[in-house]
């Protein structure tokens, strides 16, 4: 397996609780280069969790696979490294450095390494020299309140990893402040390695310019995406807005598959997808969502989820 970053590279970003199994698989089907899984704990790794490590688990469909870690301890990412190198399918160790969380930034994980350059650098080397999966990466914000991040883009390249996604804001900036997209530029000019652009790309015409004005080597979404699986496939290959039948394929697939993966409380944790699922334009969401809210069968939740995306479609909207 070899990434190409000779055209550019589109990468699904890892979101806690939304980038799971499931919703990368239904990503996968719209294009996607690149899946990346949920932020994991080296710590919850290193002890070998039966939750931690079923969120290794990836679909048949994800080649390139990543694996995110947050961690800073060189030991403890060296045992949680044991338990990703027995695993087949992973080709890629992203070390999390822009997680603003707070339990995760007190932790010293996170977004918490970009106020320690040298902490990073031998986090970096230490999944550099450790890993025996092809590729080693790094997602990174700007700073932690302060911009620093030509410095901490040259830290990362020099420690050996292989290319960078860059979220343009710091921690302060959380996912409120306006992105940055001068400073990701600065960071493609100051090195060598690939460098994918992260932050407020909702659209192909704003990821086409991002890619234009940033220079970088691929595009990476995270937020526009949930909601919304079929962006990558609007940007690469121009797909139309989705008509009502192909969202409710989409929504009924999706669900199907969280249940498969999470047994009943799959519809539980399906809530927060339907929120941004049902903003589509049919009439009736927010009564929808309140129906669903309290919803705990599967079967009656498949019911209610058919139901709502088989009306007929309002002004703009097409039926097939």
């Amino acid at each position: 397996m070899k990434l190409d970053f000779s055209q550019p590279l589109y990468a699904l970003a890892p979101l806690a609780g939304f980038t799971d199994l499931p919703f990368r698989s239904m990503v996968k089907k719209f294009d996607v280069d690149l899946t990346v899984s949920e932020m994991i704990s080296s710590n919850a790794l290193a002890h070998e969790n039966a939750k931690t490590l079923k969120m290794l688990e990836k679909s048949p469909l994800e080649d390139p696979y990543s694996v995110q870690i947050a961690g800073s301890d060189p030991e403890t990412i060296k045992r949680a490294l044991d338990v990703i190198n027995a695993r087949e399918g992973i080709d890629i160790v992203d070390l999390n450095c822009g997680c603003p969380a707070p339990k995760v930034f007190n932790n010293l994980q996170g977004s918490a390494l970009l106020g320690d350059p040298e902490k990073l650098g031998r986090a970096v080397e230490t999944i550099k020299a450790y890993s025996n999966k092809p590729y080693t990466s790094v997602k990174m914000r700007l700073g932690v309140r302060e911009k620093n991040h030509v410095e901490l883009a040259k830290v990362i390249e020099e420690a050996g990893a292989d290319f960078i996604a860059v979220h343009g804001r710091t921690r302060a900036g959380r996912y409120k402040a306006p992105v940055d997209y001068d400073a990701i530029r600065e960071v493609k000019e100051a090195v060598r390695i690939p460098v994918i652009a992260n932050g407020d790309i909702d659209s192909p015409q704003k990821a086409r310019w991002v890619r234009e004005y940033t220079g970088c080597d691929g595009i990476m979404i995270g937020r526009a995406a949930v909601g919304r699986p079929w962006i990558f496939a609007q940007i690469k290959e121009g797909l139309d807005e989705p008509s009502v039948d192909l969202i409710r394929e989409v929504v009924l697939e999706h669900f199907d598959q969280m249940i498969a993966h999470y047994g009943d409380y799959g519809v539980f944790l399906f809530r927060k997808h339907l929120h941004t699922y049902s903003k589509a334009g049919l009439p009736g969401a927010g009564a929808f969502r309140n129906a669903v809210n309290t919803i705990t069968d599967p079967a009656k939740m498949r019911g209610e989820i058919e139901r709502f995306f088989s009306q007929e479609p309002v002004a703009g909207m097409t039926r097939g």
